[in-house]
């Protein structure tokens, strides 16, 4: 005697959002939420890193004998800084990984699937 094929269950399609589902997804509190927890961190983050920029480039112009001490061997305050510049950058593109994994993208998704009518 041979078993019956079991069928796998497919899940249905998601729903195809309109427009007037957008707009009043964007006015929700969950949206709303999302969109300022992404402001809070992106900003002061921004600032931060063009006025270590903006100061790294006035010392460049304008300091030269500050940069140009020495620290050891050939390598000088300007080189160090000018790689801190570049240290700077990737550690805020870790931080902000980290940031939008755990806080962003779980808001993200249940506003995805609120919008689409399908179960997380």
């Amino acid at each position: 005697m041979t078993t019956p094929a079991v069928q796998p269950q497919v899940a249905p399609p998601p729903r195809t959002p309109t427009a007037q589902d957008f707009i009043d997804m964007q006015a929700s509190p969950e949206f709303q939420e999302l969109r300022s927890r992404l402001r809070r961190f992106v900003f002061p983050m921004t600032a931060f890193f063009l006025l270590w920029y903006v100061t790294f480039v006035l010392l460049s112009t304008y300091a030269h004998d500050f940069m140009s001490t020495r620290v050891f061997g050939n390598v000088n305050l300007g080189l160090l800084l000018g790689l801190g510049q570049f240290v700077t950058t990737f550690a805020i593109t870790g931080i902000y990984v980290r940031f939008a994994n755990r806080e962003l993208d779980p808001r993200a998704e249940a506003i995805r699937h609120e919008l689409e009518g399908t179960q997380s």
